[in-house]
């Protein structure tokens, strides 16, 4: 028989995630604050669960993907939450992005509870979350780490699944990966405001950069978005900005100057103070392109 997965979080990202497990063959059991994409898993044969307390009595294996620090200590630990209800043996799979320290509190309180906890912070949004091709960066005991591998190569590309270290080591490598991500949207941003006010075509820009070593997916994918002002998103500005927040003060907690992630967390910002917190963040070019009088 299938192991049984339980589920909760069906956002943007969360509910592809675990369509891919129904489709891989997972029994699922699934729970989350609104009540239409637990509809919509139901009808594809998922089990719907009132509580993460009854998503805990219903599996050994639970999954979250939820937005935020206090979101994940909900479920955890707020009434009916998983902690109440957890079996022994059970493996967390947390695939939101939330804070290290927060991560590693947790899954030391889950130790103790006689179950395991992993940090397991994705990338690639909503375009990686359907097609099952996530980057998936995991903190936590390797044997954990085994006994679930086969979930996390559904819902990632085998190849970028890949154990950091110990718990909230997951969590850090994420936000390592949102700074790389800042930075570089940032200053494609800036070349293709500068190619435009040159007069040149920033498309054929973008072109002949994707063949050499300015390449990179931000270019490739967000340079797209921004050629075509296409902000629908696959990751809100909103997320990027807790995420840019948690960079920031993780990078204060270890006296690591950062100038480069300051000026990105500015432009997010300031894409906050627009209104603009439901559009895609590689909305943030706005800033510079506005401000070139591009726009």
């Amino acid at each position: 028989m299938p192991e049984t997965i339980g589920f909760i979080g069906l956002g943007l990202m969360g509910r592809p995630m675990a369509t891919n497990l129904l489709k891989a063959g997972y029994r699922l059991v699934v729970h989350s604050r609104s009540p239409q994409p637990v509809d919509g898993l139901v009808a594809l044969g998922a089990t719907r669960a009132e509580s993460p307390a009854e998503i805990a009595r219903s599996a050994t294996r639970i999954i979250i993907m939820v937005p935020d620090s206090p979101d994940v200590e909900q479920v955890l630990e707020g009434p009916n939450g998983v902690f109440s209800a957890l079996q022994r043996g059970t493996i967390i799979i947390d695939n939101s992005s939330i804070a290290p320290g927060v991560a590693r509190r947790v899954a030391a309180r889950a130790k103790s509870l006689g179950a395991q906890m992993l940090d397991a912070p994705v990338s690639g949004g909503e375009i990686g979350a359907v097609s099952g091709t996530l980057s998936i960066m995991v903190g936590g005991d390797a044997d954990a780490f085994e006994k679930v591998r086969p979930i996390l190569d559904v819902m990632g590309n085998p190849e970028k699944v890949v154990r950091i270290g110990e718990a909230g080591a997951g969590q850090l490598c994420k936000v390592c990966n949102q700074m790389v991500i800042a930075g570089t949207l940032a200053v494609v941003a800036e070349a293709f405001a500068l190619a435009k006010k040159s007069g040149i075509d920033a498309a054929k820009v973008r072109d002949a950069l994707l063949g050499g070593f300015a390449a990179s997916r931000v270019l490739e994918v967000h340079g797209e978005r921004i050629l075509k002002g296409n902000y629908k998103p696959g990751f809100k500005t909103k997320l990027f900005a807790k995420d840019l927040k948690i960079a920031s003060s993780t990078l204060v907690e270890h006296q690591v100057p950062a100038p480069v992630l300051a000026v990105a967390q500015q432009e997010i910002s300031a894409r906050m103070a627009a209104g603009a917190g439901e559009e895609d963040y590689s909305g943030m070019a706005k800033v510079i392109l506005e401000l070139a009088r591009l726009e």
